[in-house]
């Protein structure tokens, strides 16, 4: 017998599903850069003074499609004649090729479980979203070599792969019902980093904004002096909104610590601004601190990590209730460490040249970024785990309720002044005295310590008692119900009275006298008493 190995990527009739994917990856490449391309198009047409031809418009727009990407440009027009570097990403402009990617990739699989086509594997429909796309990127790289923004082909080949698949699998994974990784520790830690991240970037907007806010002033001479004609404003507000995501970034690093570089011979920290900074005029960075020391105002910027923190090790603690505490401990530094990787990517993507010579560095180093999260989560978070944690297993006290006391019922006995007597003597309630005489009755008679009846009221307190399981099956005989319980016969012996002869039955045996009421039970058969 033949088995046959099916490959991943092409299992049993689903070649048609993985070339579907392919053209759609191609398609959404062809998106991003025509919308580009229509974007640029119309800044151009209404520019007052417009700069070269339709085809300086093509290799702009390839140019912004391919920073978006991540991959550095090189600027061959100089003013010096030597080629001037372009590293910095506006991160907003990422939005547009990252969600296309991600919309093929996940629409190759919702689309062939909606109309029964085979559906390609996950891993297939990573590889044919990403190969379709990075052909059409393939061509758009060769075509930007001819212009004034050429690509840098280290970058390309790092960055352009990387954030093409990492999209794609997003995708996929969004189709797949988003599952997590690993067991529940894994998912906890991943939970937490994505929780820490997006407080720790929230508070870097929060510090960027307040301070663009308070020299906002500066930044509109900034911005007036740029902007000139209306044309020139709307392309300045939108250079501005595409880098409005890198300021959060670069607030975040600021209150990490490291802060960022604004060239290479300067330094802002929440310590202080350190060297001689090269800043070019944009409206953005009128917001960085003045040169000197800092003052508490700048340490302020320090509250977005300590809160990321705190709440990544609160989240990791709740979930961490019923672990041991080595186990959250490393639940909480693996979120530490997470959450660090994610801000060592964003730094990386939020800084990098803007040209040559001082101009060469310029934002947050995205190692120091990193190692400051992973520290921050390491030193605050994980005593922040263990302290919530400890809080969540606490057992609260039990309340010292005070004693109630014991319900007394008044009877005859009480009115008198004499001390009630117990079910035994016949003092107490009727149902309860019942009760107790009737066992205690059955039990004096031989053989009647089995069929004694249960005493229900002493089985009120038993929180399983159930009235039910006491009553008497149909084929069991019942207890005589005594009408005079409280009056035993071998306590209280009937008073003697005269006695008549019993007269003679029909068959010539004597009857019976009449004996006490049955409420009294039959006293065992001996021989006759004597009689007066």
């Amino acid at each position: 017998m033949t088995h046959v190995t099916e490959h991943p990527l092409v299992q049993g009739g689903r070649s048609a599903a993985l070339a579907t994917a392919c053209v759609r990856g191609g398609v959404a490449a062809g998106l991003g850069l025509g919308g580009l391309a229509v974007l640029v198009t119309a800044a151009w047409i209404s520019s007052p003074y417009p700069d070269g031809g339709p085809g300086g418009v093509l290799h702009l727009a390839a140019g912004l499609w391919l920073l978006a990407h991540g991959v550095d440009l090189v600027r061959t027009d100089t003013l010096s004649g030597l080629p001037a570097p372009l590293g910095v990403v506006p991160m907003l402009l990422v939005a547009l090729p990252v969600w296309l990617v991600h919309r093929a990739a996940r629409d190759t699989l919702d689309a062939a479980d909606g109309d029964g086509r085979p559906r390609a594997s996950a891993s297939g429909a990573v590889a044919s979203v990403a190969g379709g796309y990075l052909l059409v990127a393939a061509v758009i790289v060769v075509y930007s070599e001819s212009g004034p923004l050429a690509a840098d082909l280290i970058t390309a080949g790092l960055w352009l792969p990387g954030v093409v698949v990492g999209a794609a699998g997003v995708g996929v994974w969004t189709a797949l019902g988003r599952p997590l990784p690993g067991g529940l520790h894994t998912a906890a830690a991943l939970r937490a980093a994505g929780l820490g991240l997006v407080t720790l970037l929230g508070g870097g907007a929060v510090a960027a904004a307040v301070s663009l806010a308070w020299h906002a002033g500066e930044a509109q001479a900034v911005f007036t002096g740029l902007a000139g004609e209306w044309s020139g404003c709307v392309a300045v507000l939108l250079l501005v909104l595409a880098l409005l995501p890198n300021t959060a970034v670069w607030g975040a690093a600021y209150g990490l610590g490291p802060g960022f570089t604004l060239g290479t011979g300067a330094l802002a920290t929440p310590f202080g601004l350190v060297g001689d900074p090269a800043v070019p005029p944009f409206p953005l960075l009128a917001a960085l601190p003045a040169e000197g020391r800092g003052t508490w105002v700048h340490w302020l910027a320090v509250a977005a990590p300590l809160a990321a923190a705190a709440v990544q090790g609160g989240r990791v603690g709740r979930a961490a209730r019923t672990w041991a505490a080595r186990d959250a401990a490393l639940t909480a530094l693996g979120a530490a460490w997470g959450c660090g990787a994610a801000v060592a990517v964003l730094a990386a993507a939020a800084g990098g040249p803007l040209g040559s010579g001082r101009l060469s560095a310029f934002g947050p180093v995205w190692w120091q970024a990193g190692a400051a999260t992973v520290l921050w989560g390491a030193c605050l978070g994980v005593p922040t785990t263990l302290a919530v944690r400890a809080w969540g297993r606490r057992v609260p006290r039990p309340k010292n309720l005070p004693a109630s006391a014991p319900a007394s019922v008044p009877g005859p006995a009480a009115a008198s002044g004499t001390p009630a007597r117990t079910a035994s003597s016949g003092a107490s309630t009727p149902g309860r005295s019942a009760g107790v005489a009737g066992r205690k009755s059955s039990a004096d008679r031989p053989g009647g310590a089995e069929a004694a009846a249960p005493d229900l009221a002493d089985l009120d307190d038993d929180s399983g008692y159930e009235p039910y399981d006491y009553l008497p099956a149909a084929w069991e005989p019942s207890p005589p119900i005594p009408l005079r319980a409280s009056v035993r016969p071998s306590a209280v012996p009937p008073e003697p009275g005269p006695v008549r002869p019993p007269a003679p039955s029909s068959d010539g045996t004597p009857e019976r006298a009449p004996g006490p009421a049955r409420a009294i039970a039959e006293p065992e058969v001996g021989p006759p008493a004597d009689t007066p």
